[in-house]
């Protein structure tokens, strides 16, 4: 699934334990899913391949070099998706938070990929078939909006686009205090934490991510509503690189901002333009804040940023 080789090093708390429950405890993965590595040697020990009932030691070096595959490809659940905008090449979908976008470790079923199979089965060729139509993702307590491919040319294009960088992804944040720069780029490294497998950090050996911010608004010394821009497209980059410059997004438990009115991080992907794969002009949407985060916004005393808008050129009727 993944080429990303992860390095951990065995805690003392964990000397003596058998490296397949050891693997399951930091990483969240069930001991059938590590059993399953082992098994065609995707988990190192010390640099070996090792028996599943070995005994770690404190110290040790535990490489990981793929991640559990999904059970099977996914087929159509009666999942509700909201679709904004639709024709025979592309989809554009707006994703509430608390929905996983496709299934995985933990999340078989109930996922935005089996609403969408539901509704438009033909997705089933396109694309990665763990993924079909996927073009790129939101975590699941993120907001906003997406693009999916409704052909194999139209998935090819999009993806070339997005390396490209000619797919702009907006989002607004609301963070932990003001950032000193009014606007600045963050560019730093991210890779899978070496602490806790199921977060990333800023990492000298991870890979290259940019994200672009701008502060749109504040209240007083407290916090600031942010526009951010994603020039790469790193798991949690938003989250990571905004709690790395000392400003976590509010609601974020898992990057050092945990508590508030919200169960989830203040984070909605809420602008999405990118070229149309066959008719090659620029399709440009918004999607207005949810309720809840402009609940937040209001206690604030901060107006709301965006409005839901269909495209702004060769627009698309949804469908």
């Amino acid at each position: 699934m993944t080429a990303e080789r992860e390095e951990l090093t065995v805690p003392d708390a964990l000397a003596g334990e058998r490296v397949d429950r050891a693997v399951a405890l930091l990483t969240g993965w069930s001991r059938s899913e590590v059993q399953a590595l082992l098994a065609r040697g995707a988990v190192l020990v010390d640099g070996a391949v090792p028996a599943k009932s070995a005994r770690l030691r404190a110290g040790g070096a535990l490489a990981l070099l793929d991640e559990p595959e999904p059970a099977g490809q996914p087929t159509g659940e009666p999942v509700p998706v909201d679709v904004r905008a639709a024709d025979d090449d592309v989809l554009v979908v707006h994703k509430p938070a608390g929905l996983v976008v496709h299934p995985g470790a933990g999340h078989e079923h109930g996922t935005l990929v089996q609403g969408l199979l539901d509704r438009y089965p033909e997705l089933a060729g396109v694309g990665d078939p763990r993924r079909p139509g996927i073009v790129h993702r939101l975590d699941r307590d993120t907001s906003g909006l997406l693009v999916v491919a409704r052909t194999p040319a139209a998935y090819d294009r999009l993806v070339a686009d997005l390396a490209g960088h000619d797919v702009e992804r907006c989002y607004l944040a609301l963070v932990r205090g003001v950032p000193a720069a009014a606007r600045a780029t963050v560019d730093a490294p991210i890779g899978r934490s070496t602490r806790q497998r199921t977060r990333m950090a800023v990492r000298a050996v991870g890979k290259p991510a940019r994200t672009t911010y701008e502060v749109l608004a504040r209240d007083g010394d407290d916090a600031a509503l942010l526009e951010c821009r994603l020039e790469t497209g790193r798991t949690h980059q938003i989250r990571v690189h905004l709690a790395a410059i000392g400003h976590p997004v509010l609601g974020d438990a898992a990057y050092g901002a945990a508590g508030g009115p919200l169960g989830r991080p203040f984070l909605h992907a809420y602008r999405l333009a990118f070229t149309h794969p066959r008719a090659g002009d620029r399709r440009e949407y918004e999607a207005a804040l949810p309720e809840d985060l402009r609940v937040v916004l209001a206690a604030r005393g901060i107006a709301p940023v965006g409005e839901d808008r269909p495209a702004r050129a060769g627009g698309v009727e949804a469908g």
